[in-house]
C-alpha cells in the first residue's frame, strides 16, 4: 500500500513495473565464465546498484520516510512533471551505463534478475510517459489530499525538537505538493481528462474535513493541528523541551497551517468546485479519453505484468465467476439453506446476525476479532514457510478524515528495521458494509500471510540489492495476497462454513474485478451496469459494492492484477509439485516465490523454473 501511495501523488505510478517479454536479456555470451568471474562481476553489480538506490532515494524524501530514515527529513518530492523528467532522464543514463559497464553473462542468476529488473523499471517509464495525463491525479481512492496529511501523521516520526522543526517545514512542503499536483489537474482537465462527479465529492469531503476545526474555525481540532499539538506535548513530558519552546513550536504549526495549509486546500476546493460541473454524473471508463484504449491498454498490462487484451482478461473472469459460484452452491447446500444461490446472497447480505453494531463496541469488536484470527494462524507459518517476518503487525481503524463507508481495508509497512510495525487499516465508519463472513480472509488478504508477510519479507532481505527489497509489481503482490486466502484454509482457517462462504465472497470478487474492470474500460459500460452485475454475482453488502466499482472507474487495470497473480502462484506451484513428486516441500515453494522480493511473473516463473531445476539435481 505504501507503493500505492507514493504511485498516487502523481500522475504515472512511481513503482517498478514491467511487462512480459518487453525487455529482452542480453544476449547469451559465447565464453563460460568461471566461478570467480561470476562472483566478481555480481559484487561489482550489486555495489553499483547500492550507489544507484542512494541516487534514487535523492529523488523521494518521502520514501526515505518510510524506510525510517531522517535524511531531507524536512523535505517532501518534486511532484511537478519537471520533477518526474528529471527522474525519468536520470533513469535512462544508468541503464545506459548499466548495459554498457557490466556483463550479462558473468552473473549469477540472482544478479540477472536485478539487472532485469532495473531494465523493467525504465521500459514501464518509457511506456508510461504517453498516458501520465490520462490517469486522474485528485480521486477519491487515497488522492494525494488525503495521503500528505496522513503522511506527517502516521510516518513522520517526531522524537527531539528538530523533527519536530521538520514536521513544521513540510506542512508547507506538502503544501507545495499539493499546489503542483492541482496545475497537473488543471492541465489534463484542459486536455479533457476529468473523474467522474462522485470522485470530485470524495476529494471535496475529505479536502474540507482537513481544513475544519481549530486552528481554522469550527468546532474540534482540525486533524493536523490535533496530530502537531500531542506531538509537542510528547516532547515536553519526553523532557526533549521546555514549556516554553513548546508554545513557540506550536505557534509556528499554526502559522504554517493558516499561512501555507489552508490557503493550498481552499484552492484545491474552490477549483473542484468550480469544475465539478464539467464532469461526467453518469461515470464510465477511461475509453472515452483522448487515447482511451491504448491508455487502457498499458494499464492493463502495468497491472498485471502480462500481455493479455481486454478481452482475455474479460472472459478469464466470467469464467472464473462461474467455476467460484459452483463451489459456493457447496456451502449453501451444506448450511442447509433452502432457495436459490440468489436468495442465499440476499441472506448473507442482509441478515443481522452477519454484522457487528454500527457502534463503537461494534467496531472494536471488529478489530478484535480480526487480532484473534491473525494471532492463529501466526502459530502455523512455520508448518509452511522456512522464511518468517521479523516485523510486527497491528491492527487499527482508518484516520476519520480519509474514512469512507465501504471503502477497501489497506495495509501500509513498517520500517525495514522493525522500528514501525505494518498496519492493517479498516474503515468502520458504516458497519454495514463490514460483514462478519468476510472479516475473517480480509485479515488473512492484508496481514498474515498475506500482505504484511510478503511485504516484510522483502524489505528484510539481505541477499538482494535494496532496491529490491521495495519493488512493487501489482501482479505479484496482490496475488499473492489472494493466494493467501486459500492458503489459509489449507493452514486450518474459516472453521466456520460462513466464514468459508466469506473467503468465496472475496475470490468471487476478484474474479468479478476483471469482468467490470475491462467492461467499464473498454466495453463501455456505466456505473450502474457495473454495479448491477455485481449485485448479480456476490453477496458483498450494497455499500461495499459500490465503493469498490467506483475504485475500478477511477483506477483503471489495477483491480485486474488480484486473480491473475493468484492462478499464476498456483499453476506455478501444481508445475512443480508434478516435476518434483516427493521431493515437493510447501516451505521451499513459498520461500522460493517470497524469497527475490516482488517480480513480474514472467521472472516469478524463471525464478520458480531455476528452484525446480535445483531440487531435482540436488
Amino acid at each position: 500500500m505504501r507503493k500505492l501511495m507514493i504511485a498516487l501523488l502523481c500522475a504515472s505510478a512511481l513503482t517498478a513495473c514491467g511487462q512480459q517479454g518487453d525487455v529482452k536479456a542480453p544476449a547469451a555470451q559465447t565464453v563460460v565464465a568461471t566461478p570467480e568471474e561470476i562472483a566478481a562481476e555480481t559484487d561489482r553489480l550489486n555495489k553499483w546498484f547500492a550507489d544507484r538506490w542512494e541516487e534514487q532515494l535523492e529523488f523521494s524524501p518521502i520514501q526515505r520516510t518510510f524506510l525510517g530514515q531522517k535524511i531531507d527529513y524536512d523535505k517532501i518530492d518534486d511532484l511537478s512533471e519537471a520533477g518526474e523528467d528529471e527522474q525519468l532522464e536520470w533513469r535512462r543514463k544508468t541503464v545506459a551505463d548499466l548495459k554498457k559497464n557490466f556483463d550479462y553473462g558473468k552473473l549469477t542468476p540472482e544478479a540477472k534478475t536485478s539487472y532485469d529488473i532495473w531494465v523493467y523499471e525504465l521500459d514501464r517509464a518509457e511506456k508510461g510517459l504517453p498516458f501520465r495525463r490520462r490517469q486522474y491525479v485528485f480521486t477519491q481512492m487515497q488522492g494525494p489530499q488525503a495521503f500528505l496529511p496522513q503522511f506527517l501523521i502516521n510516518f513522520h516520526k517526531v522524537d527531539d525538537e528538530s523533527d519536530m522543526e521538520a514536521y513544521i517545514t513540510r506542512i508547507g512542503g506538502i503544501s507545495h505538493g499539493l499546489d503542483q499536483l492541482l496545475e497537473r489537474a488543471k492541465v489534463e482537465a484542459g486536455e479533457g481528462v476529468r473523474p467522474p462527479q462522485f470522485a470530485y465529492d470524495g476529494v471535496l469531503k475529505q479536502a474540507r474535513a482537513l481544513v475544519t476545526g481549530a486552528p481554522f474555525g469550527g468546532e474540534g481540532d482540525a486533524p493536523l493541528w490535533a496530530d502537531a499539538k500531542g506531538k509537542i506535548a510528547k516532547l515536553v513530558e519526553d523532557g526533549k523541551i521546555d514549556q516554553a519552546r513548546a508554545d513557540a513550536l506550536t505557534g509556528e504549526v499554526e502559522t504554517a497551517l493558516k499561512e501555507k495549509f489552508k490557503p493550498s486546500y481552499d484552492a484545491l476546493i474552490a477549483w473542484f468546485e468550480e469544475d465539478r460541473p464539467n464532469a461526467d454524473e453518469i461515470a464510465t471508463g477511461v475509453g472515452k479519453l483522448p487515447q482511451g484504449e491504448a491508455f487502457y491498454k498499458y494499464a492493463l498490462s502495468f497491472a498485471t505484468t502480462t500481455q493479455m487484451t481486454p478481452d482475455e482478461v474479460h472472459e478469464l473472469g466470467l469464467s472464473e465467476v462461474a467455476r467460484i459460484k459452483g463451489e459456493m452452491e457447496a456451502i449453501k447446500e451444506k448450511v442447509g439453506f433452502e432457495g436459490s444461490l440468489q436468495d442465499f446472497f440476499k441472506f448473507v447480505r442482509e441478515d443481522k446476525q452477519f454484522y457487528y453494531p454500527n457502534t463503537d463496541e461494534g467496531r472494536e469488536a471488529y478489530l478484535e476479532a480480526a487480532r484473534a484470527h491473525l494471532d492463529d494462524i501466526k502459530g502455523k507459518l512455520p508448518d509452511y514457510f522456512g522464511i518468517l517476518p521479523k516485523a510486527d503487525l497491528v491492527v487499527k481503524r482508518v484516520e476519520a478524515f480519509r474514512e469512507q463507508p465501504g471503502a477497501a481495508q489497506h495495509y501500509f509497512p513498517g520500517t525495514p528495521d522493525g522500528s514501525r510495525p505494518g498496519v492493517y487499516y479498516a474503515h468502520l465508519i458504516d458497519m454495514t458494509a463490514m460483514p462478519i463472513p468476510q472479516l475473517e480472509v480480509v485479515a488473512y488478504h492484508e496481514g498474515i500471510p498475506g500482505h504484511h508477510m510478503q511485504i516484510s519479507i522483502a524489505q528484510e532481505l539481505t541477499g538482494v540489492p535494496e532496491f529490491r527489497t521495495q519493488a512493487g509489481f501489482n501482479a505479484y503482490s496482490e496475488g499473492w495476497a489472494l493466494y493467501s486466502e486459500l492458503l489459509a484454509k489449507e493452514m486450518g482457517a474459516y472453521q466456520d462454513p460462513y466464514s468459508d462462504f466469506g473467503r468465496l465472497t472475496t475470490e468471487i470478487w476478484r474474479a468479478i474485478r476483471l469482468v467490470i474492470d475491462t467492461g467499464v474500460h473498454s466495453k463501455g459500460w456505466t456505473e450502474e451496469e457495473a454495479v448491477k452485475y455485481f449485485m448479480d454475482n456476490s453477496p458483498a453488502a450494497e455499500g461495499q459494492i459500490r465503493s469498490e466499482v467506483q475504485r475500478y472507474i477511477v483506477w483503471p487495470g489495477q483491480a485486474t492484477s488480484y486473480k491473475i497473480g493468484m492462478l499464476k502462484i498456483l499453476e506455478l506451484r501444481e508445475k512443480a509439485k508434478a516435476a518434483l513428486g516427493d521431493k515437493f516441500d510447501i516451505r521451499a515453494f513459498h520461500d522460493t516465490v517470497l524469497g527475490g522480493g516482488a517480480l513480474p511473473l514472467d521472472i516469478l516463473e524463471r525464478r520458480v523454473d531455476e528452484w525446480i531445476e535445483a531440487t531435482k539435481n540436488s
